[in-house]
């Protein structure tokens, strides 16, 4: 089968395509004919050595997929040609990928295959940060940075669903274009504005309730003096390439609360909770909801090009891969 290969740790130029064996599912797994892979910040990060997650050289990036059941493994009762969207980690850039069947969930016949596979890891890892970690609570304030990616616009949706007021804020006029169609309350453009002060603003000096940072770097210490009394800031990753280092007198100031999120870990140690929170969300897109924004789908000789777009931060909301 092809498949995007990583044989030496770098940037997206590194990446080649290959042919590697066809995968066989073991007891548990099934087997996916891969119809479209969603780019995720992570795939960027671990071809790099930089995530939390390190496989062994060679191995085929790519987190999450649609697919089509092709083999089943041992005690798997899907059936052969189910449709699914399944998180898998890694495999996903290629044309065939095994994935745990407690990872896999049949997808809606009115869901498409580009939309499916951007949405799981997006709108999974906000709606755990929001209502679970944060307990974002109607009529609360929440301030989403880096609300024009795929994680920060999936985060104004559900905070608009969850009845809370939503400040997004993100680098460009384009990308804050695309959050006041999600359904965002008010915009900052940070490359023009001092985000401290126009949070300040628009909340009358109260601040925000709760913060969903994914950018990290030189945002999250403003955006962590922006919260209101007892209020939560999520760390969700670093899209800015840098890991703050903060104060913590600034949280006893506030009785203010920092909440790591970590989703894939989540969904393995609560698969239970998570196949729940995973129906709810299928729920809300075939009910429409949800409204994911695919802004371009590229072939599998362009991953490359599409995990670079991303680590130079110019994707609006979710890049998707079709094999």
């Amino acid at each position: 089968m092809k498949a995007v290969v990583c044989s030496e740790w770098g940037g997206p130029e590194r990446l080649r395509i290959g042919e590697m064996p066809l995968p066989e599912p073991r007891a548990g797994e099934v087997r996916l004919k891969v119809l479209a892979a969603g780019v995720n910040f992570p795939d960027a990060l671990i071809i790099q050595k930089k995530y939390q997650v390190q496989p062994p050289l060679p191995f085929v990036p790519g987190t999450e997929v649609t697919g089509r059941v092709d083999a089943v493994g041992d005690g798997v009762s899907l059936e052969e040609g189910t449709r699914v969207v399944a998180f898998v980690g890694t495999g996903g850039f290629a044309e065939y990928v095994c994935a745990s069947a407690a990872q896999t969930i049949p997808l809606p016949s009115g869901v498409p295959d580009e939309v499916a596979a951007g949405f799981t890891m997006t709108y999974a890892t906000s709606h755990h940060a929001l209502a679970d970690r944060a307990q974002l609570k109607s009529g609360e304030t929440l301030l989403v940075l880096g609300a024009g990616g795929g994680v920060g616009l999936a985060a104004v949706e559900l905070g608009k669903l969850a009845g809370a007021r939503v400040i997004a804020a993100a680098s460009t006029d384009e990308k804050l274009a695309a959050c006041h169609a999600a359904g965002a309350d008010a915009l900052i453009n940070y490359s023009t504005l001092d985000l401290r002060e126009a949070v300040r603003t628009l909340t009358e000096g109260r601040g925000a309730d709760v913060v969903y940072d994914p950018v990290g770097g030189g945002y999250t210490e403003p955006a962590l003096r922006s919260l209101a009394w007892r209020g939560r800031l999520l760390v969700v990753g670093f899209a800015n390439g840098e890991i703050p280092s903060l104060r913590v007198n600034l949280l006893l100031l506030k009785e203010a609360s920092l909440v790591g999120v970590y989703w894939g870990e989540f969904a393995k140690r609560e698969p239970k909770a998570n196949a729940r929170m995973i129906g709810e969300l299928m729920g809300w897109l075939a009910q429409g909801r949800l409204k994911p924004r695919v802004s371009h789908v590229y072939p599998l000789h362009e991953t490359p090009r599409a995990l670079d777009e991303l680590l130079h931060r110019r994707a609006i909301g979710k890049l998707v891969i079709r094999p």
